[in-house]
């Protein structure tokens, strides 16, 4: 061999011993950081690499990535305030390297540092999403229903402009529950006009899950579960104090909410919370017309004391939710020609005027809930939860009546429910999680005596024991989870109809399972599957309603034989996090067996009280599917934009046409620009929005009236934060339907006699302290 020839092999080796390395120096470690007690993820948790001298943060999500490392043995530790500091050695040999670790909580005492204690975090791999910080700032007002629209895949089934319930994917009040701090929000729901009775402004978080989760929460959560949490309670010495004071121009609305929580210095782990809100609102303004009786008075209340050390957490809660509103009086008419006439007309035939004044047909509802929360930890990876809830529901409506009946309600129910939860968590510093639990409720609804009137619905005594079992395998960025649920029901029904006792005793059971996973594709990427059977037994009101609905103007005729309904449904979200960019888009399918809904039969009923539709609960297999998507896009430092959609298909599979109260294609965009500058974190921010909504070209064979045209409407909103001291003011100027557009949603039980909302500017001031 020739010094020239062994040159050229020398320079090869060398050369592709450089290249073998430069490959091997692109492997990477990735991980999520979660908590041990909840496997709730830690956002902010610092890693770091020492040999390599790289480091990384972790994201909302409590994933992380180092990059560009060769290959080898490295040393990593993780750090996060008041938690135990994590070293690991990694021996790095492919670029598959991925971990999941969970830190365990250390008692630190930090002075000036604001300490919580912890809530159970949302564990699912179904599709979530929550309305939190500058979001729910922006939506504080406005009822729970309204709020969530923000969410994509979130509509609303109102009646009127005070009422709304929210919907996800086309489903809504039974087939939706609503947690309030923990506790299943337990009133007469079953109403299209029945708006759940909470006060949105208890929240700092609002999550909603969009998949079937009966496994979870029981039957009624078969289309979704909406999460209204309070701020966990402060453990350390700690006060703050925030004020909200809205206004608005139509209706001349006025709202005030105050909110106080603290912490101790002498008795460490000991937090209180006390919160209170008002709102008093007039008579709606349509474009061209004030819609008379349709004011709102609201009181609401709610208070928390809390006690935590490392092994042991109590808590007591307790709220108090009072309402009263008017029901348009256009809605109820004298006779067939009236009813006849202003729906051909489709407004009221007067231009109404402004009072503050609520009459007859009204509702008046109070809501009381107490609830006692305790958890205790066996051992460093097992903890018992208990917790016992008590609700009181007293609905009154009122209508139109002659002399000393005028005063008294024609629909009066007392409904009490107890709630009894027992359940196991258990967290292990391997990839297992999970939960078993014994869920019990017990209910006794009654029609208070003296209105004079058939009731509605009968008397009934419920009571559901539900068993569950949920497991959860975490590793880096893979996640699976499954679990089972057994749930029997018994409910017995009582009431005179024409003086003869009639009774019920019906029984209900059913398993529900669910299979879900969630991939961390790369550190931008994500994707999560969820398939979960799901089944609601019939609601007494759907069994049993016969006669007058007096708040939806409507006459409702049940059915005894109704089945339970059985679903299935699969549901898939992708989404991408980057620098400037953020997408998600989700797709499902859900089958259900022996739908239940509340059909318009074409016929009216008259009596002295007017002239009303008659509706029927009828019952076919269904099959609801559809998608939605949001998006957001930083085009530069000073501009950026929104969009976000959703298309929800349903059809009675059994006759092959559509199903009623089905939200119609919906589109929502932005356009912000940002007044701040690069180096203040302070919001001042200017924005245009649009929402598109289609006209519902899917209508059932028969509807009192056609579905309404297509509209648009325009919002614009401006955002300041301030700094006063050490203190936050936040400034908000909102106008809503800024064009003043003449529109009907198709989703408006009362757009048969009436337009929407008009033009509505909002100033919203939010001072911490």
């Amino acid at each position: 061999m020739n010094l020239k020839t062994g040159l050229l092999i020398t320079a090869f080796i060398l050369l592709a011993a450089f290249s073998i390395q430069a490959q091997d120096c692109k492997l990477s470690i990735r991980g999520k950081i979660i908590h041990l007690e909840n496997n709730e993820p830690i956002e902010a948790a610092y890693v770091w690499i020492v040999e390599a001298e790289e480091g990384a943060v972790s994201d909302q999500n409590g994933n992380f990535t180092v990059k560009n490392l060769c290959l080898g043995t490295y040393t990593l530790t993780i750090q996060y305030i008041g938690h135990k500091t994590i070293t690991d050695t990694v021996n790095l040999e492919s670029n598959n390297y991925s971990k999941t670790y969970r830190l365990e909580d250390e008692a630190l005492e930090l002075s000036g540092v604001e300490i919580h204690g912890h809530r159970d975090a949302v564990q699912t791999t179904s599709s979530v999403s929550a309305l939190y910080g500058e979001n729910l700032l922006e939506s504080r007002g406005e009822n729970l229903g309204e709020s969530l629209k923000r969410i994509s895949g979130v509509s609303t089934f109102s009646t009127g402009n005070s009422i709304a319930k929210p919907v996800i994917h086309g489903m809504h009040s039974n087939r939706i529950m609503i947690m309030n701090n923990g506790i299943r929000l337990e009133g007469q729901q079953w109403g299209a006009e029945h708006a759940p009775e909470i006060d949105p402004f208890l929240a700092d978080e609002i999550t909603v899950v969009k998949g079937a989760e009966t496994v979870r929460y029981g039957p009624e959560a078969m289309g979704g579960v909406i999460l209204v949490n309070p701020a966990p309670l402060p453990t350390n010495k700690f006060r703050k104090t925030s004020l909200n004071l809205i206004g608005g121009t139509n209706g001349r609305m006025g709202n005030i909410n105050v909110v106080h929580a603290g912490g101790s210095e002498k008795i460490k782990g000991f937090g209180y919370r006390i919160q209170g809100s008002a709102k008093r609102s007039g008579n709606i303004k349509s474009p061209d017309y004030f819609q008379d009786n349709t004011g709102v008075s609201e009181l609401n209340l709610s208070t928390s004391l809390g006690y935590s050390t490392s092994k042991l957490g109590v808590e007591a809660y307790y709220s108090l939710f009072h309402s009263e509103l008017g029901i348009l009086n256009d809605s109820h008419t004298g006779n067939l020609s009236d009813l006849e006439n202003i729906i051909e007309n489709g407004r009221p035939f007067g231009d109404g005027e402004f009072t503050y004044d609520i009459v007859n047909p009204k509702q008046r509802v109070t809501h009381h809930l107490a609830k006692l929360k305790s958890h205790y930890h066996i051992s460093e990876s097992w903890k018992v939860n208990f917790q016992y809830g008590f609700q009181l529901n007293h609905r009154q409506e009122f209508d139109k009546r002659r002399g000393d009946l005028n005063e008294k309600a024609s629909l009066d129910l007392e409904l009490f429910t107890n709630t009894l939860d027992l359940y196991v968590n258990h967290t292990h510093k391997n990839e297992l999680s999970g939960t078993w639990g014994l869920n019990l409720i017990q209910q006794a609804n009654s029609n208070v005596p003296g209105t004079g009137v058939t009731p509605l619905i009968p008397n009934y005594d419920m009571v559901n024991v539900g068993m569950y079992a949920m497991e959860k395998y975490s590793k880096g960025p893979l996640e699976v989870e499954a679990g089972v649920r057994f749930d029997f029901r018994n409910v017995n029904t009582a009431r005179y109809i024409n003086q003869e006792l009639q009774t019920a005793d019906l029984n209900y059971q059913n398993f529900s399972a669910f299979l879900g996973g969630l991939y961390h594709i790369s550190p931008d990427l994500t994707f999560n599957s969820n398939l979960g059977s799901a089944w609601r037994p019939p609601n007494v009101n759907e069994l049993f309603s016969e006669g007058l609905h007096h708040g939806a103007a409507a006459v409702e005729i049940g059915d005894p034989d109704l089945k339970s309904e059985k679903s299935l449904k699969w549901i898939n979200e992708l989404q991408y996090d980057g620098n400037k960019t953020h997408l998600e888009f989700t797709a499902y399918l859900n089958p259900i067996q022996d739908y239940i809904y509340l059909n318009p039969t074409g016929e009216t009923y008259v009596s002295l009280r007017g002239t009303f539709n008659v509706y029927e609960y009828l019952q076919a297999n269904a099959f609801f599917y559809g998608f939605d998507f949001a998006g957001s896009y930083e085009f530069t430092d000073k501009i950026s934009g929104y969009l976000k959609g959703a298309i929800v298909q349903a059809k009675n599979t059994e006759e092959d046409n559509y199903l009623p109260f089905i939200p119609s294609n919906r589109l929502d965009w932005g356009v912000s620009y940002d007044f701040a500058k690069a180096t203040d974190s302070r919001t001042n921010k200017l924005t245009l929005s649009n929402v598109l909504v289609a006209k519902q070209s899917r209508e059932p064979d028969f509807d009192i009236a056609p579905a309404p045209p297509a509209y648009a409407l325009f919002n614009l909103a401006y955002n300041r934060q301030l700094t006063v001291g050490e203190n936050k003011l936040n400034l908000g100027l909102q106008v809503q339907n800024l064009f003043n557009t003449n529109y009907k949603d198709y989703m408006n039980r009362f757009r048969y006699f009436t337009y929407d909302m008009g033009r509505n500017v909002l100033l919203k001031i939010n001072y911490e302290f």
